[in-house]
């Protein structure tokens, strides 16, 4: 009994021996496979650095000025007897905008003019004694200092009525209305806004190191959240025409005005722009495609194709970017002229990773896209 029992466990220690052998075989040419697997290569877009020439440009922020702009408003005391204008609409210089009340006026200055017609008769008459020597040069000068009198105090009528006779002072377009027919306007009330909407300024300020690269006739272009057309910011371009004389003590800025045609009135007074002002001088860059960067909180960086083993392998590099023109971005440090960069799908690459180029369907990249998605 003891001996089949002896036999029955060594019998099934042999068999568990067996079964570990063939199973450790098994895990061993696993891992000898794992070991000597080679992870296939990704395919990827890639785009040489290249060396290219720039309008060098100065950026900053600035906000449009109407050439002329100004609320007009009630010289003198008067209800407000017509209203000749609509808010919103365009008028020519000196049109009619708001008549106030001038009743009182126009009675004093027939009873002005009446004095004027008295005073002409009472002078002639004068002149005519004077001449006979029948009256003296006394009452000839008193007559005559009577119809100057007369006439400057119509002239003084004239000129209330002309002032309580609102018209535009410049051509332009009006504003919101803000008077009533019959609503009395004391002095300095306000009554409509009128602006010169084309050409109009753009003032911004530019650092004092700047000032010897600046001078009139120089290209500005100005983007603004009104200018989008598509999707696509659209530039308005014009020239500088005024460069200040003196810088801001405190902020050690020059100011600068600028001049840009606004025939669409697409942008209005007091709408901020970001500027860009084109220098004379080009400036030569280090460019690339910017879908190449893999942006992060602890820097920029792009992934470098280099040759190895007969393949080839991506190495991140970190980079300091310069501004943006069009699809492309300048690269101040980390990079050199002939290098290729991976262009897309950068986020899901390592350092050493196997690749492969296939530029097939890599995008036109271009300084001045024009993308057609109207």
């Amino acid at each position: 009994m003891k001996k089949r029992i002896l036999l029955a466990v060594i019998g099934l220690i042999i068999v568990i021996a067996v079964l570990g052998g063939i199973k450790g075989a098994q895990i061993g040419a696993l891992i000898a496979s794992g070991e000597n697997f080679t992870e296939p290569p990704l395919t990827v877009n890639a785009a040489e650095v290249s060396l290219q020439t720039w309008d060098s440009e100065l950026h900053t922020v600035g906000a449009f000025e109407a050439v002329e702009g100004v609320t007009v408003s009630a010289e003198q005391p008067g209800a407000v007897t017509a209203i000749e204008f609509q808010s919103g609409t365009e008028v020519a210089v000196g049109e009619l905008l708001v008549q106030q009340d001038i009743a009182t006026e126009r009675a004093q200055l027939r009873e002005a003019e009446s004095a004027i017609a008295l005073g002409e008769l009472d002078l002639q008459r004068s002149r005519q004694l004077l001449t006979t020597q029948a009256g003296s040069q006394a009452a000839f000068d008193s007559a005559d200092a009577a119809l100057q009198q007369a006439r400057a105090r119509a002239d003084s009528i004239r000129a209330n009525i002309e002032r309580k006779t609102i018209r535009a002072p410049f051509a332009g377009r009006l504003g919101i209305r803000q008077v009533n027919l019959g609503q009395v306007l004391r002095e300095g009330d306000p009554i409509v806004s009128l602006q010169t909407l084309d050409p109009i300024l753009l003032n911004f300020v530019l650092p004092q190191r700047h000032y010897n690269q600046l001078q009139t006739g120089l290209t500005v272009s100005a983007y603004t959240d009104s200018l989008l057309d598509a999707l696509e910011p659209q530039a308005l371009s014009g020239f500088i025409t005024t460069i200040n004389p003196e810088v801001d003590a405190s902020t050690r800025n020059l100011a600068v005005q600028a001049t840009l045609p606004n025939s669409a009135g697409k942008v209005l007074p007091g709408m901020s722009a970001s500027v860009a002002v084109v220098l004379p001088q080009p400036e030569q860059v280090l460019a690339i495609p910017a879908s190449a960067v893999l942006n992060a909180a602890y820097g920029d960086s792009v992934y470098i194709i280099e040759s190895a083993g007969g393949g080839q392998t991506v190495r991140q590099q970190f980079v300091r970017l310069g501004r943006q023109q069009g699809d492309f971005v300048a690269v101040e440090t980390g990079l050199e002229a002939g290098q290729q960069v991976v262009t897309t799908g950068v986020f899901k690459l390592r350092n050493g990773q196997a690749v492969s180029i296939d530029n097939t369907l890599q995008p036109d990249f271009q300084l001045q896209p024009q993308p057609d998605n109207r």
